[in-house]
């Protein structure tokens, strides 16, 4: 998957232009957009990976299912069921908004930047997870109450975007919902 590329945003958060995807993470990545996705099976439970370790940012880390960044010209809900069939070799189904307006800035120990504006939503899987081992080297499916409960125990075990997307009341109670669903 070469050529892939980040949206730029202004200070308005209105697309400034495309940078590519490696150029623009560094110690001052700046801001872009992305997506956060958190898939559940038809049990309700969710589906965490754990990064790469050959991700510039946070590798070997465990986070929710699946993340990117939308090119030029897609939706967010093209650019997730891409990223799922890319990352994980997952098709999926009800894509549902959770999080609209989450955005956030972490920097890893590395020092490298996430600085996103980044909608966060959730899915339901309808294949096998076959991971593509670039992208995730384990996953595991989990009870969502479970997993909200160890992210708040012990955050510094998973990516900060996952813990801070957790930790929004009205993500929390729509993921359940889901999940529930």
């Amino acid at each position: 998957m070469t050529g892939e590329h980040v949206i730029l945003l202004d200070e308005h958060d209105k697309p400034s232009g495309i940078l590519e995807k490696y150029a623009a993470h560094t110690l001052s990545t700046p801001l872009h957009l992305a997506f956060s996705c958190w898939l559940f099976n038809e049990r309700g439970q969710l589906l965490v990976t754990r990064r790469s370790l050959s991700k510039v940012a946070w590798p070997g880390v465990w986070t929710n299912s699946v993340c990117g960044h939308p090119q030029q010209g897609e939706t967010f809900e093209q650019a997730i069921v891409r990223r799922c069939r890319f990352e994980l070799g997952v098709e999926i189904a009800d894509i549902t908004p959770v999080a609209a307006d989450f955005r956030y800035r972490a920097v890893a120990p590395n020092g490298i930047v996430e600085n996103e504006v980044c909608p966060v939503y959730a899915a339901r899987v309808t294949s096998a997870v076959q991971p593509n081992t670039d992208e995730v080297i384990e996953y595991q499916w989990c009870e969502l109450e479970d997993m909200l409960r160890a992210l708040e125990l012990t955050p510094w075990a998973f990516s900060p975007w996952m813990v801070m997307e957790a930790a929004d009341d009205e993500a929390r109670r729509a993921f359940i919902a889901f999940a529930r669903s």
